[in-house]
């Protein structure tokens, strides 16, 4: 096997045990500073939720952008990628000359 394949999957399975430890601990983090919040204003809680779920929303959001990203970069270099289309030669007497 080349050294070179080995090297990134190497690299995929860290980065990915790296995007599943952020997603874990992140939202953990805030939930426990809206706990904090929520028994130093007398709540039940309320702000650990919010927190909580907003940073998991927005862990979503990163990792799918992220993704989205790293696809359309990918499959730019393709084969398969959409070229633009040579603009054709204008014609003699098509149009103003400018």
């Amino acid at each position: 096997m080349d050294l070179r394949a080995v090297r990134e999957v190497n690299n995929g399975f860290g980065d990915g045990l790296a995007a599943a430890f952020e997603m874990v601990v992140t939202p953990i983090i805030f939930a426990f500073f809206g706990y904090l919040l929520d028994r130093w204003l007398g709540l039940h809680l309320v702000f650990a939720l919010i927190f909580g779920l907003m940073t998991f929303a927005y862990m979503i959001y990163k990792l799918v952008a992220r993704y989205s990203a790293d696809m359309n970069r990918h499959d730019a270099d393709a084969p398969w990628a959409r070229r633009p289309a040579a603009t054709p030669a204008r014609a003699e007497g098509s149009g103003p000359d400018v």
